[in-house]
């Protein structure tokens, strides 16, 4: 099934009757040539370029729960590439891209809209340090845009410009970033790699691994033994947990991160802004909504919940930026588990395990990294041959 305008009018005029579910629901085979443990975002995109752009066979993803449980479908939804460092900045510049013709390529709408993203500056020193930025863009082949105050205040007139503490002098602006929808995203991957006969495997928990003489063999499961040729994790926050199974120790903490959205408003945020005083960042949903975020717990913690004092200090940067927002009601809350690595630097590679793969230590940027770790996780894991 296919989806269009015209099977949109279809389906409306014969009363929705050929809707079908967008992926099947298949029982494990006993083995596999690959095994992807993780059915959030990174697990799925990892599947459907598996089986899209390399055209491997033989798949399969394991869920613990339910696809899109995790991470996925926790975060603020922000995709940009606005990032300083050469080893950042042409990796994201290519999720980019990937972002760009995403809907297309897997025929399902995840509300992937560039609206643009603004981080305010405030400071002379760190207008030269966004200006370095912006310039290190530009030569990655990204866009970037150095905005003085009165363009700021065309764009956003009701951010608190004359803040006696951080007034606002400008902005670096980013005209391609903006949001998608975060469950939209799993289901448009889950739908296309269920298409090339990947088997999406829910109520599946890894429970240990087979190795042999170096090897891994297989996985152990909670609905039995599934051998694999080749073994890929995938499960952000927890991946401490899961590789403490094959006998390893990573390098990275485990903490929550929380993110919020508010009561359906008027729109009135263009885009998405951040604030250069303070760790928080805001968007306006579809449905009217704030969904903004701060700084993680500063706990380890595999709880998909948040602690008062992180909130309360959320929305103290919040009225700092915007002291409009004060009389909005927050709605909801809810946190993600994140794998934070020592440096900051993701861990994309192969172990010293033969057939074992690790995708882990993405911090904040594992939602923007999406499509690009999905199409780049088999080349940097070892099997360059393949891209």
């Amino acid at each position: 099934m296919r989806f269009s305008a015209f099977k949109v009018v279809a389906e409306a005029l014969t009363g929705h009757k050929g809707w079908g579910p967008l992926w099947r629901n298949p029982e494990p085979k006993p083995e596999y040539d690959y095994i992807i443990i993780g059915g959030g975002g990174h697990g799925l995109s990892t599947a459907y370029y598996l089986s899209n752009t390399f055209r491997q066979a033989r798949i399969a993803v394991l869920e613990r729960g339910w696809l899109g449980q995790g991470n996925i479908g926790r975060n603020t939804t922000i995709i940009r590439s606005n990032y300083l460092l050469p080893g950042n900045e042409p990796f994201y510049e290519l999720s980019m891209k990937l972002w760009e013709g995403l809907e297309q390529a897997f025929n399902f709408n995840a509300m992937v809209s560039q609206r643009g993203i603004v981080n305010l500056i405030h400071s002379d020193g760190q207008r030269d340090a966004y200006r370095r930025r912006g310039n290190a863009m530009l030569l990655a082949g990204a866009d970037a845009e150095l905005l003085s105050r009165e363009q700021v205040r065309g764009m956003c007139p009701f951010l608190n410009f004359d803040n006696a503490r951080f007034p606002i002098k400008g902005g670096l602006m980013q005209r391609r970033a903006g949001t998608a929808r975060h469950d939209g995203v799993a289901w448009g991957y889950a739908r296309g790699a269920d298409q090339k006969g990947v088997d999406l495997i829910q109520n599946c928990e890894v429970t240990g691994f087979r190795i042999e003489n170096g090897r891994v063999l297989g996985v152990e499961t909670s609905r039995g033994y599934i051998g694999a040729r080749k073994v890929g994790v995938a499960v952000a926050g927890m991946s401490g947990k899961v590789m403490g199974m094959a006998g390893m120790r990573l390098p990275i903490e485990s903490h929550v991160l929380q993110a919020f959205v508010s009561e359906g408003l008027k729109p009135v945020i263009p885009g998405v802004i951040t604030f250069g005083a303070g760790h928080f960042y805001v968007s306006q949903s579809d449905k009217g909504g704030l969904v903004f975020g701060g700084d993680i717990d500063g706990y380890n913690s595999y709880a998909q919940r948040g602690n008062l004092p992180v909130i309360e200090d959320v929305a103290e940067s919040g009225m700092a930026l915007m002291p409009m927002i004060g009389r909005a009601r927050l709605l909801r809350t809810w946190g993600g588990i994140m794998d934070m690595s020592m440096d900051g630097t993701p861990i994309i590679d192969r172990t010293p395990i033969e057939g074992l793969y690790l995708n882990a230590g993405w911090c904040y940027g594992g939602f923007k990294a999406t499509p690009g770790l999905g199409l780049l996780l088999r080349a940097s894991a070892g099997d360059r041959h393949a891209a």
